[in-house]
């Protein structure tokens, strides 16, 4: 919504900065001073050194354990193995004993670190020894705190089923008004999202269309379609302003919320109205699911294995949150109380993130946020990668603004310790990108400075790093309830990691510097599209961790022929080149953008479908068979029989496709003709639809109470299977469907 300045609290951003600066410059000013030959900073770290070099006698292998060093390993990981076959979904006993044992495994690991593997022997060897372990730190912090909010997860499922019954007997119906706030969306975006609006089985509801780029064309569509239209003479404030500006123009009890693209299912309302029967109840999240893949499974050419990068946060994330009262507004598929919003102020306007802020002062306030954990609606996915960065960015800027403003969730007052470790875990993630950056560094660092930054022999990295590596391993997608594992979230981290990375700096320098910008939806491309200015960092690390591969390979060798020149960890610095290499490859195949010649999405929906058929001689033919495929805009019938035709058919004949069950019919005209399996398959493209029969048509795609399923993870094997075969046949040079999907440019 254009660049928007924000109201911003002086002494904060000043105050956070400055801490910011200050631990920057102490480290800077010992590592300077160490350097310079400083007597005093010489001895305290040649002293630290000793202490490396002479740990405690429990962070040393046990010499009685010789050659059984894989033992630990080997039993925690059929431990575990054994809990997750008896309990293949997380429940309250194994998940507390799956994360007792990890939480112990990583203590162990990280008390190891600390006290026996730092190079602190020179200066330029401590610098990277130390960095290392901060940057491990960081990641070690934010897993050991979500590892003990897994201990509270909640499922709302049953409860959802309870108070439901009272909103669908009538019961209890308190109005909503719904609000679909937009800025620049295409209107047949914005159709679709109404439509699904006044399709939810509620009343007394009341949609409204709130436009904020007063579009005479999308005041029409509200006419055409009987929605509510409302807009306001200017953007201040974005989203959060557009929404202020609606709420007191509307009079229901309770308010929803969807983004412009969202579209919600029959049954979203009576699924989650029931919840505000409690009156300690302020709002009600639902998970944001995408009805088209995101555009790194889809450059991969992995659309139906890859789950979005959403689905962790919203399968795990959201339920931790949800048993620490911690539960994070996303902005579209909520419901809201009014008078709890009134409470606040309305709609926070302090930073870009309006909705994370707002449910922050709901929860401060004492209201309780609920999580639903049921896919009621979809949304639009960014569309390429460039647009997927964009809003990552924003999200990442718009979170962090949260450490200059009053809503921060550690300074605010009214929260729980419990809520404000929740809240601040979430905060800290974003810092993420820079240790997965500083990861990538290590390697090269390794090989082009001689430095070693982790000192360990095989014998204990076997012994503590091993037993905590692969129980983490074999227990990440479990515990995410099979969301992502964890070589594609590494995957997914690495490829907006320079860009996020810097934003982590900007923003802490100068946190109301950008404006808010919306990711642009409804695009089409015909042809490939590379993104040099997100792949130039990733191309040029490629280059020196393939060197260093080569040079670390070199050292490793040397060492091994020479059994004098013993350096503890040089033998890490290649296998970790090569893995880095690896994610590097695939990251640098996701930029690639593969054309998506039609902005209109194909369903796989079968539906029994009549064909009526005019022929050249103006004589009606009947014919019978299923739909594989729909779309907005056209659809994919296979014939049931290949002899009810004798003769081809041309193209553009009329044709009225009748789907029976849904019991209405629509004008189309044949655009291809195939032979799939020995029976004939026709592409119909739509003729100008009506409204009831875009309604129909809008609510079979989009409407449909259970329609957005969640799908599993590949595991960790199928995972590095699947990295290895895209690097090996990536996707542009290979067909990208046994079955080519009929494709059709928009019609404007």
């Amino acid at each position: 919504m254009t660049s928007t300045q924000f109201p911003r609290q002086l002494w904060r951003p000043q105050l956070a900065t400055l801490f910011m600066m200050g631990g920057l410059a102490i480290a800077a000013g010992i590592a300077i001073a160490w350097f310079s030959g400083n007597d005093a900073i010489n001895t305290i770290f040649e002293q630290l050194d000793h202490l490396q070099q002479h740990p405690p006698g429990w962070a040393m292998t046990p010499m009685v354990i010789g050659h059984y060093f894989w033992f630990w390993a080997t039993a925690l990981m059929l431990l575990v193995w054994g809990i997750m076959q008896v309990s293949p979904t997380p429940c309250p006993w194994s998940r507390t004993v799956v994360v007792g044992i990890l939480g112990v495994l990583t203590l162990r690991y990280l008390s190891w670190r600390i006290t026996s593997t730092l190079n602190l022997s020179t200066p330029l060897n401590g610098v990277f020894s130390l960095g290392l372990l901060a940057l491990e730190l960081l990641i070690l912090f934010s897993g050991l705190v979500q590892l003990f909010l897994l201990l509270r997860v909640r499922d709302r499922h049953k409860a959802a089923d309870q108070l439901s019954q009272m909103v669908s007997s009538g019961e209890y119906r308190p109005t909503v008004d719904v609000l679909i706030p937009t800025y620049d969306e295409p209107e047949f975006i914005l159709r679709r999202t109404v439509i699904g609006c006044q399709a939810m089985d509620y009343e007394p509801k009341t949609v409204y269309l709130l436009d904020d780029t007063r579009r005479p064309e999308i005041r029409a569509l509200a006419a055409e379609l009987g929605c509510a239209y409302l807009t306001r003479p200017d953007n201040q404030h974005a989203k959060a302003g557009n929404l202020n500006h609606a709420v007191p123009q509307t009079q229901g009890e309770l308010l929803v919320c969807f983004d412009a693209d969202f579209v919600p299912t029959r049954n979203f309302l009576t699924r989650t109205v029931g919840f505000f029967q409690d009156p300690q109840v302020g709002l009600v999240q639902t998970p944001q699911s995408f009805y088209n893949p995101d555009p790194i499974a889809r450059n991969l050419g992995l659309e139906d294995v890859l789950t979005p990068e959403e689905e962790v946060f919203y399968r795990q994330i959201q339920r931790v949150r949800d048993g620490a009262g911690a539960v994070v507004c996303a902005g579209t598929s909520f419901v809201v109380r009014r008078s709890a919003l009134t409470d606040i102020g309305g709609f926070v306007t302090e930073a870009v993130s309006e909705d994370f802020f707002t449910g922050i002062q709901l929860a401060a306030k004492g209201y309780q946020l609920i999580y639903l954990n049921e896919k009621l609606s979809a949304g639009l996915a960014a569309e390429n990668i460039a647009a997927h960065a964009l809003q990552r960015v924003r999200w990442e800027q718009g979170t962090l603004q949260a450490f200059f403003i009053k809503s921060n969730p550690v300074t605010i007052p009214g929260l729980t310790p419990i809520q404000r470790l929740a809240y601040f875990e979430g905060l800290i993630h974003w810092f993420s990108s820079i240790a997965r950056v500083g990861f990538l560094a290590m390697p090269l660092a390794y090989a082009f400075l001689g430095v070693i930054p982790l000192r360990a022999t095989e014998s204990e990295l076997l012994y503590f790093f091993l037993p905590f590596y692969l129980v983490q391993l074999s227990v990440f997608s479990w515990l995410n309830y099979r969301s992502r594992s964890a070589l594609l979230s590494d995957v997914y981290s690495l490829v907006l990691a320079f860009p996020l990375a810097i934003t982590v700096f900007q923003v802490m320098m100068r946190p109301f510097g950008k404006g808010f910008k919306v990711t642009p939806k409804g695009t089409a491309s015909d042809r490939y599209h590379f993104n040099w200015a997100l792949a130039w960092p990733l191309m040029l690390v490629f280059g020196l961790t393939a060197l260093s591969l080569w040079l670390n390979l070199g050292h490793c060798l040397m060492t091994m022929a020479n059994p004098t020149e013993h350096w503890r960890g040089l033998g890490i610095g290649w296998l970790w080149s090569g893995y880095n290499l690896m994610m590097l490859g695939l990251a640098l195949l996701v930029l690639l953008d593969a054309p998506r010649p039609s902005p209109y999405e194909w369903f796989n929906v079968r539906r029994v479908a009549r064909l009526q058929i005019t022929m050249p001689d103006g004589t009606q033919k009947s014919v019978w068979g299923t739909t594989t495929m729909i779309s907005e805009v056209a659809a994919e019938v296979e014939l049931t029989k290949a002899d009810l035709l004798h003769t081809p058919i041309a193209t553009g004949t009329p044709i009225a496709m009748d789907l029976a069950d849904e019991h209405f019919t629509l004008p189309a005209t044949l655009v291809q003709q195939r032979v799939t399996d020995g029976l004939p398959s026709l592409t119909l493209q739509f003729a100008a639809l009506d409204l009831p029969q875009h309604r129909h048509l809008t609510e079979l795609l989009f409407c449909r109470p259970g329609q957005w399923q969640s799908r599993c993870s590949p595991n960790e094997l199928q995972s590095l299977w699947l990295i290895v075969t895209s690097l090996l046949k990536p996707r542009f040079l290979t067909e990208r469907s046994p079955r080519p999907k009929p494709v059709l440019l928009s019609r404007g």
